[in-house]
């Protein structure tokens, strides 16, 4: 039986060579289930895309769209809203998964990553033209009796479609904490390929969420790498809390 001290310098040396620190397991476990909730808030939106005609981008045949796919529309706003949630927490898990490799890259990575998130939940909106006030904009013109009365809600709904589908700086800082995250990786933790492959997510994400005006459908790319990048680190952070379980 290894006595204290011994067990204490083996998990010293551990981290030492870039190994996760095992008393953090509860945590590695939750980013895991995270990253699998992160995945699938993506895939069913996603998946009703082919259910439903996509939703157009001009505020008068945006409105009249809405009314008659509500429900639907709504089910995708809360998904692409609501994936900041459980990406809080896999940022979060993998910060601290990275602690002892590099400790500076990991801190600012985990708080570039989770700012990132935060501003997503307070603009409550998604580049695909997704807002909550839009909703309230589409009952306001199926009730309006007057042409000059839409006239206005279409005009306050082409500046809420503006602003949702302009430089995401969300979207930037996002793609930001994956790239510093993902070179804090090179130590190994997390294996070979996840490394390259969030350098790659992240700095193509930071070119396709400042140029997502201009680039059009260039933009699924990126909108791909990303869920497959948070299904690997999900996979990955669910290893290491098996490894660190009682």
């Amino acid at each position: 039986m290894a006595t204290p001290s011994r067990a204490t310098g083996s998990r010293t040396a551990d981290r030492a060579v870039g190994l996760a620190d095992p008393s953090w397991a509860g945590l590695y476990r939750l980013g895991g289930l995270s990253a699998v909730v992160f995945v699938l808030l993506v895939v069913i939106p996603v998946t009703l895309v082919f259910a439903v005609p996509v939703a157009p981008v001009d505020g008068r045949a945006l409105l009249p769209y809405i009314a008659a796919h509500k429900t639907v529309y709504l089910i995708e706003l809360v998904c692409f809203v609501g994936l900041s949630v459980p990406a809080l927490v896999v940022f979060g898990a993998v910060s601290v998964a990275l602690k002892d490799a590099s400790r500076s890259m990991a801190a600012v990575g985990g708080l570039l990553g989770v700012a990132s998130e935060v501003i997503a939940l307070a603009l409550g909106s998604s580049p695909q033209s997704l807002h909550g006030g839009l909703v309230v904009l589409s009952n306001s013109y199926a009730e309006a009796r007057t042409d000059a009365e839409r006239a206005g809600i279409v005009s306050a709904a082409d500046a809420l479609i503006a602003a949702t589908n302009a430089v995401s700086w969300a979207g930037i800082l996002t793609a930001t904490g994956i790239l510093v995250l993902s070179l804090a990786m090179r130590k190994g933790i997390f294996g070979q390929v996840l490394p390259v492959m969030g350098v790659l997510t992240g700095a193509l994400g930071i070119v396709s969420e400042a140029l997502r005006p201009m680039i059009g459908p260039a933009y699924l790319v990126h909108g791909l790498l990303l869920p497959a990048w948070f299904g690997l680190v999900g996979w990955n952070l669910r290893r290491l809390g098996r490894r660190g379980a009682p």
